[in-house]
């Protein structure tokens, strides 16, 4: 209901405003983008560069299960060309947002395209793990559809979009080397991890690691642990001999630091499940962020004494 209310006086916002006619451009001429998700803005902009302009909803170490959008975000939408959205259920709260804002802006359903699917993974929300950008070669997948939708956007910038879409696949192809020479380093026995909530499941595929438990045994954070849960996540803990316990930016550490406590296992780096960090910060950019969480996982299961930093 607050989130419907929120959406209505927006909507009455922006007719008050008298924003006039909208053709989804600036007034240089630019597109503008709309992306739900900050790796999906992060995307857009190494591709799209200058010749765009993303309109970012989420801000970092946010929360996409918990979010509720603002009055801002529905009159983005209504200025926008282009919508993209990861899908999956992750960001099913863009549907209201879009009817709010009356929006003709073409969609693009961004985690359809991507070709991992884990097992038990469909396609229908709630029945699928949403955090696909975690595998890379998700991302290079991810990386060629939006370059597709920004150059029906701004047809005129097509070989500069072009040029930044090859470069950046080929980043990613370099980032995925490197992460897997990383854990490579480390033997199967202690590639175990457990997180504050199921979101890792395509990086544990990914790179051969063995995903042990959750602090929040869900794929969503609105999900709550009962203490049999927790209980039992420490017993597995102390017998599976899991050297780290590892919190996340967007969720609060107190349990994860609590079960560590508990189980003697050390706390590890914090890793970057759902959302970026900070702009400028060392996840500030998607490379960045799964670059960071590849170190804070070796160095964790390593004990401190191995890393994984973006020169290895």
């Amino acid at each position: 209901m607050q989130m419907r209310v929120i959406l209505i006086v927006a909507v009455a916002m922006a007719v008050l405003s008298g924003c006039g006619q909208n053709d989804g451009s600036t007034s240089d001429g630019r597109p503008v983008v709309v992306a739900t998700t900050t790796q999906l803005a992060d995307l857009a902009r190494q591709i799209g560069g200058p010749d765009v302009d993303v309109r970012q909803l989420l801000k970092p170490n946010s929360d996409p299960h918990e979010y509720e959008p603002r009055p801002k975000d529905v009159q983005a939408a209504a200025r926008a060309k282009l919508i993209l959205t990861s899908g999956l259920g992750l960001d099913s709260w863009m549907k209201e947002i879009r009817s709010a804002s009356g929006t003709d802006a073409r969609v693009v359903d961004v985690g359809a395209s991507v070709p991992t699917r884990l097992p038990g993974a469909g396609d229908e929300a709630g029945d699928a793990d949403p955090h696909w950008w975690h595998d890379p070669q998700n991302m290079r997948a991810a990386a060629t559809t939006v370059e597709r939708a920004l150059t029906a956007a701004g047809p005129d910038a097509a070989p500069r979009i072009a040029a930044r879409a090859r470069a950046y696949r080929a980043r990613l192809a370099r980032l995925d080397a490197r992460i897997r020479a990383c854990f490579d380093r480390i033997p199967p026995a202690r590639r175990t991890i457990v997180t504050d909530h199921d979101a890792f499941a395509y990086f544990v595929h990914r790179y051969g690691l063995r995903y042990v438990g959750a602090v929040i045994p869900a794929q969503t954070t609105q999900a709550q642990a009962s203490a049999g849960d927790l209980a039992r996540l420490e017993d597995t803990i102390r017998r599976e001999h899991v050297a780290a316990v590892f919190p996340e930016s967007s969720v609060n550490k107190r349990l994860a630091r609590r079960i560590a406590k508990d189980t003697g296992a050390s706390v590890g780096g914090t890793l970057y499940g759902d959302a970026l960090g900070p702009a400028g910060g060392p996840a500030g950019t998607y490379v960045g962020m799964e670059q960071a969480n590849a170190d804070a996982l070796v160095r964790g299961m390593t004990g401190g004494r191995d890393g994984c930093p973006a020169g290895a």
